[in-house]
């Protein structure tokens, strides 16, 4: 009996990939988007399934040149990449990899203050470069415990970080459209939270709905001595407004895991101090990418055997 055809448009782990192969004919695309359209319009007639990540997606034209498509599993929380209206109106599942990941994410976002807040990375260099040695002592850096901590964002991740963030004795309070089941403090005025807290670490999802949602306002309500972590999509922050507070001195720092482009990030931000950069590694343990891979192809063996989806998109 033949396999069925599948589409990956980004790979999982090689050994994830070998599972899949034990089911399914794979098809890989490339990494240069310009291809994928031509690339599956052979394979219409008989492609019901494409695996993917957040990072690649599946942007509309390819899911249109493919009519029998049947299930899109990405590996990954956010799933802005994909053209959710069009799987929607033709009835493709979609499925993503919630919970696995939540602990890794949120251990990021704390670790991305700390060592903002506490000149870590600067550190490393200071002492690999000699200047303890010629300058001695280090300037001093900000205190994390005991501070106020602002959440945007209150959902799996957001809960998460709010208990790392109680163990350092901080006060919480979180930014949400709907108030949460949870005991920290609701803030419906994101800019007057902004205003009132030391940090601030946003995890919300991507897409429209957050586009510039750290606004070029909220940027400067939270202040000269604020911190900005983000770990949830570059699109969420103004960058261009991020970029220029964190050169003029307007924004105390900031630890990035995301940006508007990536891989490209302003070169701006290279040269400053105040700044810890990170290349989109908020899941990135060998672990939760197991975890998460296990899920796609859980996902997809779900779908072929006509078995309830793990984790469907709503």
């Amino acid at each position: 009996m033949s396999k069925p055809d599948l589409v990956s448009i980004e790979p999982l782990r090689p050994q994830s990939m070998e599972e899949l192969a034990r089911h399914f004919t794979i098809h890989q695309l490339t990494m240069d988007k310009s291809t994928w359209v031509d690339a599956v319009k052979p394979l219409g007639d008989r492609v019901r399934f494409v695996q993917t990540t957040g990072f690649a997606g599946c942007p509309g034209p390819v899911m249109a040149a493919l009519p029998r498509l049947e299930i899109v599993s990405c590996m990954g929380v956010g799933v802005d990449a994909i053209d959710l209206a069009q799987a929607r109106t033709r009835g493709i599942a979609v499925t993503n990899t919630p919970d696995v990941l939540n602990d890794d994410v949120a251990d990021l976002g704390i670790a991305l203050l700390l060592m903002t807040a506490r000149h870590l990375a600067l550190s490393d260099r200071y002492v690999r470069d000699g200047r303890w040695k010629r300058l001695g002592n280090q300037a001093l850096a900000t205190k994390v415990s005991g501070k106020r901590l602002g959440i945007v964002g209150m959902g799996r991740i957001g809960k998460v970080v709010a208990r790392r963030a109680a163990a350092f004795d901080m006060k919480i309070s979180y930014h949400a459209r709907n108030r949460a089941d949870v005991s920290w403090t609701h803030c419906p005025d994101l800019v007057a939270m902004a205003r009132e807290v030391d940090f601030m670490i946003v995890i919300v999802p991507g897409g429209p709905s957050t586009r510039g949602l750290i606004s070029a306002q909220v940027i400067e309500a939270l202040g000269p001595k604020g911190i900005l972590v983000n770990v949830s999509r570059g699109s969420v922050v103004d960058e261009p407004a991020l970029v220029d507070a964190l050169v003029s001195g307007r924004l105390g720092g900031a630890g990035l895991d995301v940006f508007a482009d990536e891989p490209n990030v302003p070169e701006a931000l290279l040269p400053l101090d105040n700044v810890v950069l990170a290349p989109h590694v908020g899941s990135g343990t060998q672990e939760t990418r197991g975890a998460m891979a296990d899920l796609v192809v859980a996902n997809l063996l779900a779908h072929r055997d006509g078995k309830p989806l793990l984790t469907r998109v709503p």
